[in-house]
């Protein structure tokens, strides 16, 4: 038997090209580990009939129809989903940041977002994608099919950073359109105001929603443990500092970590659930930490 656990972590997860399968190996590799299964039972109601096939099951034949007809119909019936999910990926230009041969953000962030609709779909929940940098650019709303899936993973895998940081206006216009409660997953760096972005993320408990922040960042973005001389470059507006980084290496920290502290209080007293992972922590984490929040709502 395959030995799915390995691609939990990031660096194996994305030497796999296709998107599909890389969810699916994250999301098996994550089951294994777990001694309950994350999965509740659900329930169907009547959506549509269609003509009799060949190999369809005769148990689900609407034997009225056959009577008034003397034709063969199928009740077709759609999953009632426990739940409807949001997928709020940033797709801003600092989300492409790597360093060395680690992975992107925006690439973590894809495989685990793909992970995540996987095990959402597979458990019957309905799931939607919406990403955005200045503003608004996709939008997929919620379903639960299979087939539903290959849409959000192909646009997933699609991604390419090429617009500026405006995650706190474009997380207001999202919470105006998302109107009954849901569970919303945000995945971003949150390199934004941090009390304009908080204020937003107000709107959403306002509403009611469920929200998990999923705080991503590359490790040098943390520990800044650059060994030499350097030219740092901003991403999104390409100025440029040449700077000596062993000098900078503690007053960097000091407020890189006030700015992670300030996240994670203010998600604490809101009632919001803070996660921050760097691009080499393994899936099953932040897997974990959906299932705790999801087992709230059940």
């Amino acid at each position: 038997m395959e030995d799915y656990r390995k691609y939990l972590d990031p660096d194996v997860a994305s030497r796999l090209d296709n998107m599909e399968l890389r969810a699916r190996l994250v999301v098996e590799g994550f089951i294994t580990g777990l001694h309950k299964s994350p999965f509740h039972g659900f329930s169907v109601e009547f959506a549509e009939h269609r003509q009799y096939m060949p190999g369809d099951e005769t148990r689900h034949i609407d034997w009225k129809i056959y009577g008034k007809t003397d034709k063969y119909f199928i009740k077709q019936f759609e999953e009632e989903t426990n739940l409807k999910s949001y997928l709020l990926m940033d797709i801003s230009k600092s989300m492409n940041y790597g360093s060395e041969k680690r992975l992107k953000k925006i690439e973590y962030a894809g495989y685990l977002a793909s992970s995540l609709a996987y095990l959402l779909i597979k458990q019957r929940d309905a799931v939607g994608l919406i990403t955005y940098d200045e503003d608004i650019k996709t939008y997929i709303p919620p379903h639960a099919t299979k087939s539903y899936l290959k849409l959000i993973l192909k646009e997933l895998s699609e991604i390419k950073p090429d617009k500026k940081t405006f995650t706190s206006d474009s997380l207001d216009k999202i919470a105006e359109q998302i109107k009954r409660r849901s569970l919303i997953m945000i995945f971003s760096d949150f390199f934004d105001d941090p009390q304009k972005v908080l204020s937003t993320l107000k709107h959403f408990r306002h509403n009611n929603h469920e929200i998990i922040v999923f705080q991503i960042l590359d490790p040098m973005e943390i520990e800044f443990a650059f060994g030499k001389d350097a030219i740092f470059k901003d991403m999104e507006s390409d100025e440029e500092m040449a700077t000596q980084p062993f000098h900078l290496q503690k007053s960097y920290q000091k407020e890189m970590q006030k700015f992670l502290d300030y996240y994670k209080k203010e998600c604490l007293m809101n009632q919001i659930d803070y996660v921050l992972l760097d691009t080499r922590t393994p899936f099953d984490i932040a897997l974990m930490n959906y299932l705790r929040k999801r087992s709230k709502l059940h």
